[in-house]
């Protein structure tokens, strides 16, 4: 299949890409090999938008998908993050953005991913030190720089996006979004007005919605044992909405993590913005699996019984 290109702003990308957070941590045990060979499949299917952050294994995420794209970097679109800092351990995390930080953690990714530019440079979430205006101006210098070619922000509401904009443009929005997970929509007017899009992370509810995760048997090393949504009560009443897509991919003949990344895809033209997802996977038949999505299409019937979910879900993200 040909997997078509949309715009983030000024960006073109894949309609799809690939988030690679799980390769380093949070999601159980990781194999480096097998992580490059996903990588390297998504690009050999036409998924050019390659997510990465300094954050994930502290740093190690960034130097994988480096070593993954070193010989086929004029094929991606390369994002990294900033601005989240637990070099004081986990529990005392800091969400930094001063004109000093900026520019210190953009040469430490430069290093690390082993490039001489980034694609799409977001600010991972609003930080507690400094105003917006100070982090992106310092994220414009980057791009006047050379160094980075477009800006994004993360988990920002309209009010911070405008005032960001106001600096310089911004290409894309990174946030939650899903069939049980709609928050981002209340940014949706000011990304359609001032010509950005959203890049969707966890549309598979983090794995909820494909019903392929065992939660009972969630590792120490998988934070998904731990989140809200998925343990105890909450975790046992959500999976209603889990069968409940799995009863529309019955009913298609496909995968319910095609029908969920489906109703993303979908949302871009009922809301009049772009929507790229960012599916997270560490192995390539899921790699597979997701790209196919971009293939199945959703009736009225199909979102009659899918639209009405998000307002069934139980327990915080996070």
């Amino acid at each position: 299949m040909t997997i078509p290109t949309v715009n983030l702003g000024d960006l073109t990308t894949s309609a799809q890409g690939l988030g690679c957070m799980g390769m380093s941590e949070f999601y159980g045990d990781t194999d480096w090999d097998e992580s490059i060979a996903t990588i390297h499949r998504a690009l050999d299917l036409g998924v050019t938008l390659i997510d990465t952050a300094d954050i994930y294994g502290s740093g190690h995420n960034e130097v994988l998908v480096g070593r993954a794209i070193h010989d086929r970097r004029d094929r991606v679109q390369l994002a990294t993050k900033f601005g989240i800092d637990r070099s004081g351990g986990e529990a005392d995390r800091r969400l930094r953005g001063t004109a000093a930080y900026v520019a210190r953690s953009c040469e430490s990714s430069l290093l690390r991913l082993g490039v001489d530019v980034i694609d799409l440079y977001y600010l991972h979430r609003p930080a507690q030190d400094a105003e917006i205006e100070e982090t992106v101006g310092a994220m414009a210098e980057l791009v006047t720089a050379g160094k980075v070619r477009h800006l994004g922000l993360s988990e920002v509401d309209s009010d911070l996006l405008r005032r960001a904009h106001a600096v310089h443009p911004i290409a894309a929005v990174q946030s939650e979004y899903s069939l049980w997970t709609r928050d981002a929509e209340a940014v949706v007017d000011a990304l359609r007005e001032l010509g950005g899009g959203l890049v969707a992370y966890s549309p598979l509810g983090r794995g909820f919605l494909t019903g392929t995760v065992d939660r009972t048997a969630l590792g120490g090393k998988d934070f998904r044992g731990r989140n809200p949504r998925f343990a105890g009560e909450a975790g046992e009443s959500n999976q209603a909405i889990a069968d409940a897509v799995a009863d529309v991919a019955a009913r298609k003949g496909v995968a319910p993590a095609q029908v969920a990344l489906a109703w993303v895809h979908g949302q871009a033209a009922r809301l009049g913005i772009t929507i790229v997802p960012i599916p997270g996977t560490k192995r390539i038949k899921w790699l597979e699996q997701n790209v196919a999505a971009l293939d199945v299409s959703l009736s009225d019937e199909d979102l009659a019984d899918l639209d009405p979910l998000g307002a069934q879900v139980v327990g915080a993200r996070y």
